[in-house]
This record gives C-alpha cells, sequence and structure tokens, in this order.
C-alpha cells in the first residue's frame, strides 16, 4: 500500500454550545461531541470508525469534510488545512473530497431527477459543458450498476438500494480522492448491504479511492476496512490495522464492543464469554473526569478518575488510550 499520508486530523474539537433566552442568548453549557480527535489515513487504505450511536462518529466526518466548523483543532488534506480555508478555497479543495450520507431517503432531494441529482456538483463547480454532462451522468450511473435509461426519473421511483447507488454517482461526480461513507449501508435492507459494500470495494481498486468508513456494524468494518478506529464519547480509544483489532483488542471497551459480534461456530459462541458494560453511556454535557470510560469499565482504577489517559503506541502501529494496558 502506498503509505503516502492523504489526510491527517490533529486533537480534532467540535462543541455545540446550549443557549438560554430568548433576546439575550447566554451560553449556559457545551456538548462535547468531539472531544481531541487525531489520526491519519493513507492514500488508497479505508480506515474504519466504530463507536455506540451518539459518540462522535458522524460529527468527526462532517467536520473533516467542513460542512460542521470544528471548534479547534487541524484538519490537513492533501498538505492544507482546511479549517482555516474558505469561499472558493474551500470550494476548490471540496471537489477532492465528497461524503456518501447514511439515510438515502432523506438525502437525495424529492424534486429532481436523477441527472440533475448527479449532474449537480458538476453545474457548480462548472465541469463537463453541454453533452459531455449527459455523457458523464450516463458513465457515472453505468458505474455504479444503474441503467443510465432512468436519468429523468424521481428518487421516489427507487428502492433504498438504488437510491443509495445514486449518492454513491453524486459522490463520484467530481473524481475526489478521499470518499467519507457515513453509514452508508445501515439504512438498507441485509440483502442489499453485501451489494453496496462490495460495489464501494470495486470502486475503489478501479478508481484508487480513499475511505473514511463510518459504521456500528463491526462484521462490515472488519471485511471493508484495512485499520480500524474505535470511538467513545468524543475520543478514540484505540487504533490499530484491523486483523490485530479483531484478533488482539487491548482497550476493556473494544473488547465489550468485540464481545457482541455474532461468530458462525455454535461451539465457539456457546463458550464464548460477553463482556457486559454496566450503567449508560454518560451525556456529552458533562463527560466524566479523566477518562471518559472509566464509569463503565471493569478495570478501572484511581488514576482513572483523575488523569486523562494519554494516546500512545503500546507496538508499531497499534494505539491505545488506557492506563490499565
Amino acid at each position: 500500500m502506498n503509505q503516502r499520508t492523504l489526510l491527517q486530523v490533529e486533537n480534532l474539537v467540535v462543541h455545540f454550545p446550549i443557549q438560554k433566552g430568548f433576546l439575550f442568548q447566554k451560553t449556559v453549557a457545551v456538548v462535547h461531541a468531539v472531544d481531541g480527535v487525531t489520526f491519519q489515513i493513507h492514500q488508497g487504505e479505508t480506515l474504519g470508525l466504530v463507536g455506540e450511536s451518539g459518540c462522535g462518529k458522524s460529527t468527526t466526518g462532517r467536520a473533516i469534510i467542513q460542512l460542521q466548523r470544528p471548534t479547534s483543532g487541524k484538519v490537513v488534506f492533501e498538505g492544507h488545512d482546511l479549517t482555516v480555508m474558505d469561499g472558493e478555497d474551500l470550494r476548490r479543495m471540496r471537489r477532492r473530497m465528497q461524503m456518501i450520507f447514511q439515510d438515502p431517503y432523506s438525502s437525495l432531494n424529492p424534486r429532481m431527477t436523477v441527472h440533475q441529482l448527479v449532474s449537480e456538483p458538476m453545474a457548480i463547480h462548472h465541469l463537463y459543458p453541454g453533452k459531455a454532462r449527459t455523457e458523464r451522468v450516463a458513465e457515472l450511473l453505468n458505474m455504479v450498476g444503474l441503467n443510465p435509461a432512468f436519468a429523468n426519473r424521481y428518487p421516489h421511483e427507487f428502492s433504498g438500494g438504488q437510491r443509495q447507488r445514486i449518492g454513491i454517482a453524486r459522490a463520484l461526480a467530481l473524481e475526489p480522492s478521499l470518499v467519507i461513507c457515513d453509514e452508508p449501508i445501515s439504512a438498507l435492507d441485509v440483502s442489499i448491504q453485501a451489494q453496496v459494500v462490495n460495489l464501494l470495494e470495486d470502486l475503489q481498486e478501479s478508481l484508487g479511492l480513499t475511505y473514511l468508513m463510518i459504521a456500528h456494524d463491526l462484521s462490515m468494518v472488519r471485511h471493508i476496512s484495512d485499520r480500524v478506529a474505535v470511538m467513545y464519547l468524543g475520543i478514540i480509544v484505540e487504533l490499530t490495522d484491523s486483523a490485530t483489532l479483531y484478533r488482539k483488542p487491548l482497550h476493556p471497551y473494544t473488547q465489550a464492543l468485540l464481545s457482541a459480534v455474532p461468530i458462525p461456530d455454535p461451539k465457539a459462541e456457546r463458550k464464548r464469554q460477553r463482556i457486559i458494560l454496566q450503567g449508560d453511556v454518560p451525556s456529552p454535557i458533562h463527560p466524566p473526569s479523566g477518562c471518559h470510560f472509566r464509569t463503565r469499565c471493569p478495570l478501572a482504577a484511581a488514576i482513572c478518575t483523575e488523569l486523562e489517559p494519554e494516546f500512545r503506541e503500546v507496538s508499531p502501529g497499534h494505539w491505545v488510550a488506557c492506563h490499565m494496558v
């Protein structure tokens, strides 16, 4: 694999203020959606980002692509820090990074035809004028396994899997190098999910794409990802290559997540010990002091209350944020 770093995220923070009052709005609290996330993605690889609902995965994806402006931190893409860019400079960079959204039912404008949906990015960036644009739309629809004759239909005339393919075609319209996939199969039938995952893999191979795959389906992430980052309450607690994470998870939260994934061997499944986490995920408005996971961790000690664990490399390429490891 080419080890050139395409995307470098450094200490990314996204906080949402909670305001009170009608005329004189006063910030009374802050939601710590993303609380200091650091990772990098190499060109041509797939990095999986997993964790429970509400842990900040989608906010991280939106902050990388600058749909949500970060509170602080850096997002360096192809050598450019996106957090200090705006206007025309940022618009030019957006050609190189695109997003596939979670819900194919709400991410496509119901009043636009497939041709209009897929060609809109080209119109915004003044690409493929005239007949070339129609040919490009047909090429993209072919690429994602849809009949170009459907270009004048509306989204409601398609199934969920077909709509997600339209979303993928739209994301590829500007020939990006980075595609952020925000749970691209979670809203689809199980029978369709494998088709969409295989399509994404084929497109990566043929177009040389780089993926950030946001998901909570750990089996799918294992299948498609080169490396996996595990997120809990706004922070990354473990990051390593896919094979190592599933074979030898080190963080107690990762171990609990993986213990819930079914395995296709009835004998091994019966012998396996499930790790049941106690309590609920703490509120991101008031995250716990020290380690964010300490309130549910079976290994928590006094140091976990006082000191936030450093995100450190415990073996080559294996990063963990835990005092007990």
